[in-house]
């Protein structure tokens, strides 16, 4: 059998089993899956060594923020720091972009503009958008563009319930109701930022209110005005919408075991509910935004340690079934300590070239578990979320040949002055830990070595729609 490409002597991680076996790749696709004792030919052969190899990583949750805010990321420095963590295929969300992501003509806008620069594989969300304000030239509700763009190809939706200011904005129960209506007979999966707007909106403008706090002290009550009952009853209202609906909904970057248990229920009712969570909510607590200041604001907040230790066992029950990075990257002054506190900062965390390595040191290394978990995780799962297995996110015959090659031995440190992204500050500046990709494969073509990415990748990546709507 000659193939275009052939990788040997590597051990096949799947979501059930680690296992050897040659891989053959030809034009893109998984062709064949063979004893390691056959010989094969192919036009290119790469060695393994024994390392790990794992269907490419999907990140089912990221911010590359063009167009619009090109400053903090743009789609050529967002996606080359993804391949060199390991991310084969990054589902985009429609904000930060300006104009956002909530209608036919602004995804062809930005699909020819993404489309000429990205590195990885990339699927979109798209946006729903609530009335903003009566004003005129503001940004209604689109719930009238849902179709248009769910003919486009989108993965899934994507709204906030809580304050979210003019480019993208807040949705109310009745907008969350009719679209989850609208977009049923689809199929289609709508997500959401869940913080209730109104205990939000009340306890930062009274925090804000208080003068002479020290920077620790606007920290708490910075965490104080985010806390777990804003997520907690917002997760509450949007189930509740799909119990009314049968609407499929997906709780976006969890954060806490209250929260989670809410998701359970819903799940052990028969609704069609998901829900993901982040690293750094199953890594760090609030302790770590006390260490870090604004590199480390994010929302929801980091949680306490306690807090961290019981989200785990909703992970390992299935209730949290996917990882995201929630890249949501700055300009390195919107995160600087010296000029700006946890209120001015940018809420949202450089986190997308060490995803995978972060991931795989914190449940192998860490927590002891097996790397089966990761497959599960930020493969399989996601890929059958967000309507793309068939394609991606297994070792399956015909299925796009996305590969990371990862030595599970090998030592990584963040160091964020080498960091890929266009902005450089990162709350992990100085982390350590072991399991590093050493070849990034999309396609059968590699666009990551040792790292780095592959400078000739540049505009490789493609569009990928949900095969539901091929």
């Amino acid at each position: 059998m000659y193939c275009d490409l052939i990788v040997k002597n590597g051990r096949l991680v799947s979501a059930d089993r680690i296992y050897e076996a040659t891989i053959a790749v030809n034009s893109g696709k998984f062709a064949a899956f063979v004893d390691p004792s056959l010989e094969l030919e192919g036009k290119e052969i790469i060695d393994a060594g024994g390392k790990l190899i794992f269907p490419g990583i999907i990140d089912c949750h990221a911010h590359l923020n063009e167009p619009g805010f090109e400053y903090r990321e743009d789609y050529e420095t967002g996606s080359r720091a993804a391949v060199a963590a390991g991310c084969t295929t990054l589902i985009d969300m429609p904000l930060n972009n300006d104009p956002s992501l909530i209608n036919k003509d602004i995804f062809r806008t930005k699909y020819d503009v993404i489309s000429k620069r990205s590195y990885v594989d990339f699927a979109m969300w798209g946006g729903i958008v609530g009335d903003f304000d009566n004003n005129p030239g503001t940004i209604k509700n689109n719930l009238n563009d849902l179709i248009d763009l769910q003919k486009c190809g989108v993965a899934a939706f994507k709204g906030f319930t809580c304050p979210n200011g003019g480019l993208f904005p807040t949705v109310n129960l009745g907008n969350i109701r009719k679209a989850l209506e609208i977009l049923k007979p689809y199929n289609s999966l709508c997500g959401f930022h869940c913080e209730e707007y109104g205990q939000v909106w009340e306890r930062e403008k009274e925090a804000k209110a208080n003068q002479g706090r020290t920077s620790q002290e606007k920290i708490r009550d910075f965490l104080d005005s985010h806390d777990v009952w804003t997520e907690y009853v917002a997760t509450k209202n949007v189930i509740d919408m799909s119990r009314a609906t049968g609407g499929r909904v997906h709780i976006c970057h969890v954060s806490h075991p209250m929260v989670a248990q809410v998701v359970k229920e819903a799940i052990s009712d028969g609704l069609p509910v998901t829900a993901e969570t982040c690293p750094h909510y199953l890594g760090y607590s609030e302790n770590f935004v006390f260490e870090k200041g604004a590199p480390a604001k994010c929302t929801p907040p980091m949680r306490k340690p306690e807090a961290v230790d019981a989200l785990w066992n909703y992970v390992l029950d299935g209730t949290l079934s996917c990882l995201g990075s929630d890249h949501s990257p700055a300009a390195d002054f919107e995160k600087d300590n010296k000029t700006r506190d946890i209120w001015q900062a940018w809420g949202g965390l450089n986190s997308i070239q060490f995803f995978l390595p972060m991931v795989f040191d914190l449940f192998v290394h860490k927590k002891g578990l097996s790397p089966t978990w990761i497959s599960k995780l930020m493969d399989l799962n996601p890929a059958k979320i967000f309507g793309l297995y068939g394609q991606k996110g297994a070792f399956e015959l015909g299925f796009d040949a996305d590969m990371v090659i990862l030595d599970p031995d090998k030592a990584w440190k963040i160091e964020q002055e080498k960091l890929f992204t266009k902005g450089h500050v990162s709350c992990f500046d100085g982390a350590e830990g072991k399991g590093f990709p050493v070849c990034t494969i999309i396609r059968g073509k590699k666009v990551a070595k040792d790292g780095s990415y592959i400078e000739g990748a540049k505009g490789y990546g493609r569009f990928v729609r949900p095969v539901s709507t091929l």
